[in-house]
């Protein structure tokens, strides 16, 4: 993000709180970080307010703009900070200012810590018109300079992300340096919202979800037929790159998860449960598994590099503020594979795995592909695993590899993980969103903990290395980023229902279902309009459905004539012989055109 721009959209978070605090004097603040395209600010209102009421806080920060109120910056000490808000009944801020003085920033979320990161004894603080705010800056100048901005909706948010603290109401604002930019956004709001997929998902009979299982998806007859095509296709792709597949448990002993590190470091998202008075967890990830099974035997040089691949269905404990339909769930399949392979085959692996990323994608209509390289930082060079040769070589075969593909790779410094480098990948859709659903992970962590070895040449065990990758990431969250990429209407080879026949009459109806079956024993998906209604009707209620192609039978297409085609996305009706049509949908399924 273009620095000022950040500034800017930090501004007006304050901006928009100073607007809150003249409107609602008993507001008590949490924390208003700046976001992807705006920013959000955390509050707590006497009484809850509603969607209505942004508009009045929109008008009150616009008359704040037209003030040109400055930001006034001040410092304190963390005691005099804590007297302030104590003052102003801000306990919100006296909270993160008592962790701040017990414990620093290390244990804070990256919201909180936004504001206080790099503060030892004393803080800043700012000031726009009446409001305070506890902030390390900078701002702009004045009120004026913040930009073109909208408030855009409300949602709940548990203080500092725990169930067991009291829920605050969420603000969205978006923040732009022009209006035109802004409006640009705002549109793609409304196309957004269109394509939106939980109510597509719900329309097109794809998933739902209940009160009954929150943040884990129900997915319905025609939703398991995309997911089963994307796991045919995922299948296809995988043989030919001699992938093993295997399948390992859904639930593991606490043993395998402290060997692993998960139970320290990951517990407070497992599920656990117990067996025979041992603990266990559901794994919310399949790497542990996959390494036992790799241990079975002592593997061979000879043998590598071994790709195994794994569609295992995951669990994670998410908080419930940050379920969002399949974008976010409780439970998820994973298109993991693990790649142990030797120091000199690690470059061909990645380019290989690049390589069917960008084949995968493409056959979607994902044309557009960002990479971006996560490395260690500078600082703290003591927090991350494997030494500074494992790091140099392996970041080395990552931007070889890269190199050799004409890929630009944008360096992300401090963003690695403490077990190793990534690679990740990122698409735009149609609306120009980006998603990151592929990476590449290299893990000097896992090898050391489980002693994952191979047997070399020199007749030695070796450690070998090891690359964790997703393509999909999620099925589940990929199948919601078709639903919006295509707005529902899926390609051909995709869509749930790749035909649909419409009898002219009650009398046509039986030798459609005859005709229906004998389509479907060619492996076209065909279903029969059978609702008592009229044939206009019966086809508007396709088109609703988004079903690629819909034909009308009666006497003459019973009797083998041409038939008349509604193409989904046309106007004018086209005119084929059964033969010729059905050859032409048959490519287009064998070949999955988009």
């Amino acid at each position: 993000m273009e620095k000022s721009l950040e500034i800017s959209r930090h501004s007006c978070a304050h901006l928009v709180a100073a607007a809150v605090q003249s409107l609602y004097p008993q507001a008590k603040f949490g924390v208003g970080p700046v976001v992807e395209n705006g920013f959000y600010y955390d509050i707590d209102f006497k009484e809850n307010i509603g969607e209505e009421d942004l508009a009045r806080i929109q008008k009150k920060a616009e008359e704040m703009v037209e003030k040109n109120l400055e930001f006034i910056r001040q410092e304190m000490s963390l005691e005099e900070a804590v007297e302030l808000f104590s003052s102003l009944g801000q306990d919100y801020k006296v909270s993160l200012l008592q962790d701040l003085r017990s414990r620093g920033t290390t244990k804070m979320n990256a919201e909180e810590a936004q504001d206080l990161e790099g503060t030892t004894d004393r803080v800043s603080i700012y000031q726009v018109g009446d409001f305070v705010d506890l902030c390390r800056g900078p701002h702009v100048a004045t009120t004026k300079e913040i930009g073109a901005f909208k408030l855009v909706k409300l949602a709940g948010a548990y203080w500092r992300g725990d169930v067991n603290n009291p829920q605050l109401q969420r603000i969205y604002g978006v923040c732009f340096a022009s209006a035109a930019e802004l409006e640009s956004y705002l549109n793609l709001l409304v196309e957004a919202e269109k394509r939106d997929h939980k109510r597509i998902g719900k329309e097109l009979d794809l998933f739902s979800f209940h009160e009954e299982g929150p943040g884990f998806p129900f997915f319905h007859n025609k939703g398991m037929i995309i997911l089963n095509e994307l796991i045919a296709f995922w299948r296809e792709k995988h043989r030919a790159r001699n992938y093993q597949e295997i399948k390992t448990p859904a639930i593991l002993s606490r043993k395998l998860w402290e060997t692993s590190g998960h139970w320290d470091l990951y517990s407070e998202n497992m599920y656990t449960t117990k067996i025979d008075e041992i603990d266990y967890a559901v794994k919310p990830m399949n790497c542990p598994g996959g390494i036992l099974l790799y241990k079975e035997h002592l593997h061979s040089y000879r043998e590598l590099p071994l790709r195994i691949g794994e569609l295992g269905h995951v669990h994670r404990h998410e908080l419930s503020g940050v379920l969002n339909g399949l974008f976010r769930v409780r439970a998820f399949t994973q298109d993991d594979a693990h790649v142990f392979c030797t120091k000199e085959q690690l470059e061909e692996e990645i380019i290989d795995i690049v390589q069917l990323i960008k084949e995968m994608f493409s056959q979607f209509g994902f044309s557009e592909h960002k990479f971006t390289l996560s490395i260690r930082g500078e600082k703290k060079k003591d927090k991350y695993l494997g030494t500074d040769q494992d790091w140099e070589w392996a970041q080395n075969a990552i931007l070889g590899a890269m190199k050799k593909l004409g890929i630009d790779c944008e360096m992300m410094p401090g963003e690695a993980k403490f077990y190793g480098p990534s690679l990740d990948v990122q698409i735009k859709d149609a609306l120009k969103r980006e998603w990151q659903c592929s990476t590449i992970q290299l893990d000097f962590n896992l090898p050391a903990r489980f002693d994952v070895t191979y047997m070399g040449e020199d007749g030695k065990e070796h450690t070998p290395f090891m690359l964790h990758r997703v393509v999909y990431g999620s099925l589940e969250r990929f199948l919601g980023i078709l639903v919006e990429q295509y707005a529902g209407a899926f390609p051909v080879w995709l869509a749930p229902v790749q035909l649909m026949l419409v009898p002219v009459s009650s009398k046509h109806l039986e030798k459609t279902e005859v005709l229906a079956r004998e389509l479907s024993a060619q492996n076209i998906r065909v279903e029969v309009q059978r609702a008592d209604e009229t044939v206009a009707n019966k086809v508007r209620r396709a088109v609703t459905e988004k079903v690629p192609y819909i034909v009308v039978v009666g006497d003459r297409e019973l009797a083998g004539e041409e038939w008349t085609i509604r193409v989904r996305g046309q106007e004018e009706q086209v005119k084929m012989s059964q033969a010729d049509f059905l050859a032409k949908l048959e490519g287009e399924i064998k070949n999955r055109v988009v």
